[in-house]
This record gives structure tokens, C-alpha cells and sequence, in this order.
């Protein structure tokens, strides 16, 4: 095919193997738009969970996917003895631990209160004291998943109050009480000098779409190549 001097004569295969190529990168691009429609759909669900009224836990065990995301409120007391300081937190670029420690809610059960990040000081040697209330107290805070992970430098230890990352059945194993399979992220004002700025999760919807940009761009890219290489100009002059 001739047009305005130039003429456009792909070879079969290379038209086969470019379409092969454009179609799949902009499936991978659709695909790429649903899951960033699907993680937004979730964080909207997670939005409305977050606005409805307040859970109170009592002794009797639940299911994490009945209270996850939702406020709660539980009463009981601190058993400080069974504290753990999760490393490798920061606050505003500042190294610290949050602070985990059970409330005995029954005489059989517990629930892992998140009271909050406080810094490691000047020595990592020596643990940060916290104040924690003798007696009976009201908890407030947002029922969130228990499995907190950070990054580990080294493998973790398995003994101490300084873990590398939560896990309730180790938990579990530590303070001989059943746990609630949910943690609470405290959100109550204490004079404990631990702070309690809770960064709200992201959908991750930004990604896929940026995922999907790329994919979109490659399936333009590739089809842009394909013409450059096979359109060429028609030097042949008339006789």
C-alpha cells in the first residue's frame, strides 16, 4: 500500500506477532483497572464499616472478619507482665516500638491492645518504661488485623519482650490465655506518654491504575514501532 510517497508493507508474522502484543498489554491494562475498581469498592466498604456504631467486646470470643475495621470498646485490665515492644517503628522519622500489652477481659480471655509508638531513646539497650493503669479500665480504638509485620535485619528472636513482628499464636503460647483474633488500635487519650497517630490504610487503587498507564503505554509504544518499521519511503522515480 502506497500513500502520499510512502509505502506500508508489513510481513505477515510481524502483523500477527504485534497484534499478539498489543492485545495482551491492554488486557493486562483492563485487568490492571479492575482490580483498582475492586480495592476501591473494598476501601468505600471499609469507609462505611468505620461509621457504624460501636462494638463492645465481652468474654466471649468472636471472628475477626465480624469486628475488623469497626470501633470497639472493651473493658478489663492490663496484665503488663506480657508486654512486647514491636521493633523497627517509626514516628516522623524517628525509630521506636509499639507497645503491646493484653487485656484480660475474662478469667479466660484476653484481647492484644496497640497502646501506641513511643521512641527507643538514646539506648537501645534499655526499654522504654511505660505507665500502665492498676484496675479496671474502658478501651477505645479500631479492631484491626493481628498479624503486624515489619522488616527484619535478622532472624527473629524467639524470647524477650522485643519482637520483630506479631504473631497470635506465639502470643497466645506466652500469656496461656485465649486471645481474641483481633488487636486494638487504642485511640484513647492516657497521659502514658505513648502516641497514637494512626496512619488510615490505602486502597493501593493508585498503584493498579499506574500499573495499568504502563501497560496501556506499552500496547501504543509497540503499535508505534510496528509503523515505523514498515512504512518506508517510495524513492522509486516514474520513467
Amino acid at each position: 500500500m502506497t500513500l502520499f510517497g510512502y509505502q506500508f508493507s508489513p510481513k505477515l508474522w510481524t502483523t500477527i506477532l504485534t497484534l499478539c502484543f498489543v492485545i495482551v498489554f491492554i488486557e493486562l491494562g483492563k485487568w490492571q483497572l479492575s482490580r483498582a475498581d475492586e480495592r476501591n469498592s473494598r476501601q468505600e466498604k471499609l469507609e462505611q464499616l468505620s461509621k457504624e456504631p460501636v462494638v463492645t467486646i465481652s468474654g466471649n470470643l468472636v471472628k475477626l472478619e465480624d469486628v475488623q475495621y469497626r470501633q470497639v470498646t472493651v473493658k478489663g485490665r492490663y496484665l503488663p507482665e506480657y508486654t512486647v515492644y514491636l521493633d523497627n517503628k517509626t514516628y516522623k522519622g524517628h525509630a521506636g516500638y509499639h507497645v503491646i500489652t493484653p487485656l484480660l477481659i475474662s478469667n479466660k480471655i484476653l484481647v492484644a491492645v496497640n497502646r501506641g509508638w513511643v521512641s527507643t531513646g538514646s539506648n537501645r539497650s534499655l526499654l522504654p518504661e511505660i505507665e500502665t493503669v492498676v484496675g479496671e479500665i474502658i478501651i477505645h480504638g479500631v479492631a484491626a488485623s493481628p498479624e503486624l509485620k515489619t522488616f527484619e535485619l535478622a532472624a527473629q528472636d524467639v524470647s524477650g519482650p522485643v519482637w520483630s513482628s506479631f504473631n497470635l499464636e506465639r502470643y497466645q503460647q506466652m500469656t496461656g490465655y485465649d486471645l481474641q483474633p483481633f488487636m486494638i488500635l487504642q485511640k484513647d487519650s492516657m497521659n502514658d506518654g505513648l502516641i497514637r497517630d494512626w496512619i488510615k490504610p490505602d486502597s493501593g487503587a493508585s498503584k493498579n491504575i499506574g500499573y495499568a498507564v504502563q501497560w496501556f503505554s506499552l500496547a501504543i509504544t509497540t503499535i508505534v514501532i510496528f509503523l515505523i518499521l514498515n512504512v518506508k519511503r517510495n524513492n522509486q522515480k516514474k520513467q
